[in-house]
């Protein structure tokens, strides 16, 4: 219909309107079809009868050369034909082009050796321009799953393997599920019957059992006798006229080596007929086998190499006789080596975590994961160990793949990921971190996309990026930052003696002037809004309100640090102070919803609480004089410098005083207040402004004040 538009601009009008309605009639028909497959039940769909018809292939009982689909069980697809995929294999092979592919089966999760051989593939394809394909090898039909498919292709989209053909893709290949080339496996089954390269074999289950049986006993190889293979043509079709089951056999050359050069173990060669008997391309099901059909696409794909594991070395001697006799030229071929786990035996589910979606969720970066599997059996000859996507596509090479098993090291892994973590810009960190915070509960009240919500985010990963190896460790650290232990913490002090010399050292009387200097007004704006957000300057600000700590309670450095950690956070140990106090406010601002979540303000009434316990008293009131100010700020106003009870009180009043900061401390306070604040032309705005902020702090303190007096009137109950 575009077409029509865009090829004939000469026709009329009215032609033009009507070729466009059909065409917006079809784009709604097709939304409506894609709205409904959306809503249906999300149930298990297993390949099962319904797919395995697409397999089904049968002998005609008219003549042993003729072979028809089941079409009962065969439902309609858009089928390419043999001849005509053969055609397009032809013209992909003749264009020079690298062709690499990746075969899963949907049996089960994408593990780290498939997805190493992914990459390799992946690789490969990208260093020589050419295409990367996925096909999907659903030949057993009991055990794949469109579920498992779906995993895969996720865990590969996660990765960033990205491909070029495939599912959900498509290209020149048309079909790239096994399951739907049925018809194609037919004539080309059909056409190794008739030029003799195969044949049916009527042999039942308990006649070949009975063969094996007999081999063993011998000591003979146990391989297909080739009852079958010479036999009787009249007799052949006699059994055929009457229906009897049967499976289609390869026949097998005599006195034949075929052999590959393979790019990482180098010659490798197998007597045909001391390897392998006669066999079986088709099953008595009508189920091709995977042999066959591998071999198969890999030609009418146009697969230049084929990279895969070692353990599917056995089956190329087939594969090569199989490609022979349908006169198509092998690919070349890569066999990686096993991955082994800590113990030196193949890596199972018993080393830990094996599948990439275990790896994913346990906070790993595909980055990460992509620069370790790559060293999974390879190096450029260098003592490089990290690598970005585009070093490894410019330095991989098949030839330098190593044919000995590699060991899988997860130490190794969490300091690659660790590094690759720490490499990231917050913009990229901040985005990956969401999932596992809010797994952890820290969800954002305001929306996820909200100004706040992006900052939190922010906030979050620049707390944990330094130290972390992991997004779960980030997420853990932000979830400490926003917790405040330090009941638990003075109630370990039995046996800590960092704590206890950090107690000894007059602990009490520093945390409770930290206490006053924050009733006082003197701490950090954002500490009391946490709306007040600037972002070149609150770590710059808490370090000097600490500095400013230090002055006023003569400690120095050495003394300071470590009793501000305690007071301010709870710990002993953790982050910087400044980035956990920023995460927390962040926190605050978005309205994360989180169980162990406790505001600067609620902070400072549990740690005066813990001085009144205490009887301690700010060091301002045992000699030192008035309190000491940060540099470049004015005295407070005796309105500021009230207790903490009298400014209380004034909240709740029923009618609070309308400007409880007369307009001359206002001037004297911008000086604080101004660095984190919008700028306004006129002081009389900035001074109203900041009036109805500080009344509102003031609210909302008292409001936490009788909140925790509640809590703490039920708990004494």
């Amino acid at each position: 219909d575009i077409v029509c538009l865009v090829v004939c601009p000469s026709s009329r009008r009215g032609e033009k309107l009507k070729i466009m309605g059909i065409f917006v009639q079809r784009i709604v028909a097709v939304a409506m079809v894609a709205a409904a497959w959306q809503h249906q039940p999300l149930t298990k769909r297993r390949y099962g009868p319904e797919r395995s018809g697409l397999f089904r292939l049968g002998i005609s009982p008219a003549t042993t050369t003729t072979t028809t689909t089941t079409k009962a069980e065969t439902p309609k697809l858009d089928e390419i034909s043999f001849s005509k995929a053969r055609e397009i294999g032809e013209e992909l092979r003749n264009c020079g082009q690298t062709r690499m592919r990746f075969a899963p089966s949907p049996t089960g999760s994408l593990h780290v050796g498939g997805a190493r051989t992914a990459l390799y593939n992946w690789l490969a394809a990208k260093q020589n321009g050419g295409s990367f394909l996925i096909r999907i090898e659903d030949t057993d039909v009991a055990r794949s799953t469109r579920e498992s498919e779906d995993s895969m292709l996720a865990d590969l989209e996660w990765l960033g393997l990205e491909w070029d053909e495939g599912p959900r893709v498509h290209g020149p290949c048309g079909l790239y599920r096994q399951s739907e080339r049925g018809e194609i496996y037919l004539q080309a089954a059909k056409t190794l019957v008739d030029t003799g390269y195969a044949y049916p074999c009527f042999c039942s289950e308990e006649e070949l059992e009975e063969k094996r049986k007999k081999a063993l006993d011998q000591g003979r190889q146990v391989a297909y006798d080739g009852t079958w293979r010479d036999a009787d043509p009249v007799q052949v079709q006699k059994r055929l006229d009457a229906g009897e089951p049967h499976t289609i056999r390869f026949k097998a050359p005599l006195n034949k080596v075929v052999g590959i050069n393979d790019k990482i173990r180098g010659r490798v060669e197998w007597d045909v007929q001391s390897t392998i008997g006669d066999f079986i391309l088709v099953r008595s099901s009508g189920v091709p086998v995977y042999n066959f059909v591998v071999a198969v696409d890999d030609a009418l794909m146009g697969i230049s190499t084929v990279v895969r594991a070692e353990e599917h070395l056995t089956n190329t001697v087939r594969q090569l006789l199989v490609l022979e006799a349908l006169g198509f030229p092998p690919p070349e071929y890569a066999h990686a080596s096993l991955i082994l786990g800590s113990d030196r035996s193949k890596l199972s589910k018993r080393h830990g975590a094996t599948s990439c979606g275990q790896f994913k969720e346990q906070g790993y970066l595909a980055d990460a994961m992509i620069n370790y599997l790559a060293l999974l059996g390879w190096n450029d000859g260098t003592d490089k160990e990290v690598y970005s996507r585009n070093e490894l596509i410019q330095a991989f090479e098949l030839d330098r793949v190593v044919p000995s098993p590699a060991m899988f090291d997860n130490n190794k892994l969490i300091w690659l990921n660790g590094q690759h973590l720490r490499a990231l810009s917050l913009d990229r960190l901040a985005p990956m971190l969401k999932p596992f915070l809010y797994k952890k509960g820290m969800i954002p009240k305001c929306g996820e996309d909200h100004f706040a919500a992006t900052e939190f985010f922010l906030a979050a990963a620049r707390l944990g990026q330094p130290k972390a190896d992991l997004l779960t460790q980030v997420a853990d650290v932000a979830a400490a930052a926003l917790s405040y232990p330090l009941i638990e913490t003075m109630n370990s002090a039995v046996g800590n003696k960092q704590l206890n010399n950090l107690l000894d050292d007059d602990f009490a009387s520093f945390a409770a002037t930290i206490v006053a200097e924050f009733d006082a007004g003197r701490a950090p704006d954002f500490l009391y809004q946490a709306e007040i957000m600037g972002t070149e300057t609150r770590s710059m600000l808490i370090k000097a309100w600490i500095d400013h700590l230090g002055t006023i309670t003569g400690r120095s450095k050495k003394r300071l640090f470590m009793p501000a950690r305690l007071a301010l956070t709870g710990r002993l140990a953790g982050p910087d102070v400044p980035a956990q106090l920023e995460t927390l406010q962040a926190a605050v601002n978005a309205q994360i919803e989180f169980d162990d979540l406790l505001p600067f303000d609620l902070r400072m009434a549990t740690l005066q609480k813990w001085c009144h316990d205490q009887n301690a008293v700010p060091i301002s009131s045992k000699g030192r004089g008035p309190t000491a100010l940060a540099p470049g700020q004015a005295s407070p106003s005796p309105e500021v410098t009230a207790t903490r009870e009298e400014l209380l009180a004034a909240t709740m009043t029923d009618s609070p005083p309308e400007k409880p900061i007369s307009f001359e401390d206002f001037k004297k306070l911008r000086q604080v207040y101004e660095k984190n604040r919008p700028v306004l032309e006129d002081d009389r705005d900035m001074y109203d402004a900041l009036v109805a902020a500080y009344l509102k702090i003031l609210r909302k303190r008292a409001s936490s004040m009788k909140k925790l007096k509640s809590k703490e009137q039920q708990q004494n109950e």
